[in-house]
């Protein structure tokens, strides 16, 4: 079974429903036959296609692309972590029907994560395991609240709780760190993107959050881990030379990628590779980041016949892999089971 673990999806949120977020910030989707635009307040953002919120051609796109399932979560402008919980709690909610909505079409094809008001520990705690009643598989958050990183102690409360409740948690980077340098040709998604990421899985190794989490916890990183396998030698280097590495932290780095998993989105065989040998077979999921920003090319079938994929990952392991993350049932997966190409 081929199974996409990271990809996005945007209902069409109208101006007024937005505004009952934002009046001036809140995202919506202004759409035009199979284009659109997302908005944020009255500026354009960032322009799409029916992909991000027509079911129909969603479903299209998988059998081009060859894969049995596609996992879908927020488009990380939705997140509404600036807001009040007062106006981020009935947001969170209404994206995750609408997302539920979307599933309906073909509930054994289309799953979806949920987001939650990361802003407010216990208001996220109670929307992830009502989602996870309703049926969402499992919850997308972003790799930081404002200043507040993975290793704050609210939001290491809330990977308990998931922990606790079997709640498998994507982390995806978002409001990326820049001090204006990065103005154009999408820099921020080049360069600060994948060092989100990375500090996002270096926060909670070396701060000792892990020690702190149980280890049921299921916990993967989007596109690669960002810069993480490239770099983790460098930080086992420090580890062992500076005590201020050290100090929160009782293991060497990489003595802990056992302790969650990456998607595939790297678009690169060289890299796969790369990430392969650093995370193991075991840990690397397929994920295609669809349907931006490379939605024209077929993205996902390329990835699964790449050598190195087809080389390194087994028949065997990999429709289990995803499906065991997110306790996939049996009924999807003997329903999609097609093996590796």
């Amino acid at each position: 079974m081929k199974i996409d673990i990271h990809s996005h999806f945007m209902p069409r949120i109208s101006q007024a429903e937005a505004a009952q977020l934002d009046p001036e910030r809140a995202p919506w989707l202004k759409t035009e036959g199979r284009s659109g635009q997302i908005m944020v307040g009255d500026k354009p953002f960032r322009p799409v296609n029916d992909l991000l919120w027509d079911a129909e051609q969603r479903l299209a796109y998988l059998d081009e692309q060859g894969l049995d399932v596609q996992v879908m979560c927020a488009t990380p402008v939705m997140f509404g972590y600036d807001q009040p919980v007062s106006r981020a709690m009935p947001w969170a909610r209404l994206m995750n029907d609408k997302a539920l909505e979307m599933t309906a079409t073909a509930p054994d094809r289309l799953k979806v994560l949920a987001q939650v008001p990361l802003q407010d520990i216990d208001a996220a705690c109670r929307e992830a395991s009502r989602a996870k009643k309703d049926g969402h598989l499992g919850v997308q958050i972003g790799n930081h609240v404002g200043p507040k990183d993975l290793d704050e102690e609210g939001l290491v409360t809330f990977l308990q709780h998931c922990a606790a409740e079997g709640i498998p948690l994507l982390v995806h980077p978002w409001d990326m760190m820049t001090d204006g340098r990065m103005k154009k040709w999408m820099l921020p998604w080049l360069v600060a993107m994948p060092a989100e990421t990375q500090l996002g899985i270096l926060s909670l190794i070396l701060s000792g959050a892990f020690e702190r989490i149980p280890t049921s916890l299921k916990l993967c990183f989007a596109h690669g881990g960002g810069g993480f396998a490239y770099l983790l030698g460098r930080a086992d280097n420090a580890w062992r030379h500076r005590d201020i590495v050290r100090e929160d932290c009782p293991s060497l780095p990489s003595s802990y990628v056992k302790r969650f998993y990456v998607d595939s989105a790297v678009f690169d065989d060289g890299a796969l590779s790369l990430l392969v040998d650093v995370m193991g077979s075991d840990r690397v999921m397929l994920g295609s980041d669809a349907p931006f920003p490379w939605e024209s090319s077929l993205l996902a079938q390329a990835l699964v016949n790449t050598q190195h994929w087809r080389q390194r990952i087994s028949r065997e392991s990999w429709p289990v892999m995803p499906a065991t993350f997110l306790e996939f049932s049996a009924r999807t997966e003997s329903a999609y089971a097609s093996g590796i190409p």
